[in-house]
């Protein structure tokens, strides 16, 4: 029995050029999204709280622990697949937090944005969401990208209302998924948005943007 192909109308098509993400710093109204640098470790590790960390793959402690955590960072971004971030806070200068474009798929135009953890002081702020706003902004208008993804564990109810209210739609969980934290055993769910999604969901983020006070 033959497979049935389905009509060239159905199939979506895209420019085959490879994905090249360099380095860029990201500047918002309330942050500015700059290269995660060794430096940054002190001012960050001043941040770092356990309860930060209840749904992170590890929890970061000590400055060393938060070295090791950009090294990582850094080499990844040296082999291509990711590109990391401080997060900045425009108003105080300070480091609040990091994020990263990482599973950066060259050859499939796709990316994933994650790896976001924010010092308490500025949790339930608009700062988060222009992070997204910006990283998702950058990712679809400069780099052309064809689908971004975001991924939680299962059980991070805080995280995932914080996915869909950014627009993205849920795909199902990853069953199993990983190891985190010494041995726990994570499922993940998954969400994503799409190119031919971006102009909807930009409207949605810029309307939340702006109902918080924020001009973009």
């Amino acid at each position: 029995m033959s497979a049935t192909l389905p009509p060239d109308s159905a199939v979506h098509r895209r420019d085959c050029v490879p994905l090249v993400v360099p380095p860029v710093t990201l500047e918002g109204h309330d942050v500015r999204l700059e290269p995660l640098r060794m430096e940054h470790a002190p001012a960050l590790a001043a941040l770092c709280e356990d309860d930060i960390f209840t749904w992170f793959s590890s929890v970061l402690r000590t400055e060393a622990d938060v070295a090791a955590f950009i090294d990582s960072a850094c080499q990844a971004a040296e082999r291509g697949s990711e590109r990391p971030f401080v997060i900045i806070e425009r108003r105080t200068g300070a480091p609040v937090g990091t994020t990263r474009f990482l599973e950066i798929q060259r050859d499939h135009r796709t990316l994933e944005i994650g790896y976001t953890w924010l010092g308490r002081r500025v949790w339930r702020t608009r700062i988060n969401t222009e992070c997204k706003y910006l990283l998702l902004r950058h990712a679809f208008e400069s780099l052309g990208v064809m689908r971004v993804q975001f991924k939680t564990d299962q059980h991070n109810a805080r995280s995932r209302v914080a996915i869909e209210r950014l627009g993205a739609r849920f795909e199902g969980v990853l069953r199993h998924h990983k190891l985190v934290r010494g041995g726990v055993v994570r499922d993940s769910a998954y969400y994503s948005v799409v190119d031919t999604e971006w102009p909807e969901v930009k409207v949605r983020l810029e309307g939340l943007l702006a109902d918080s006070g924020v001009r973009v």
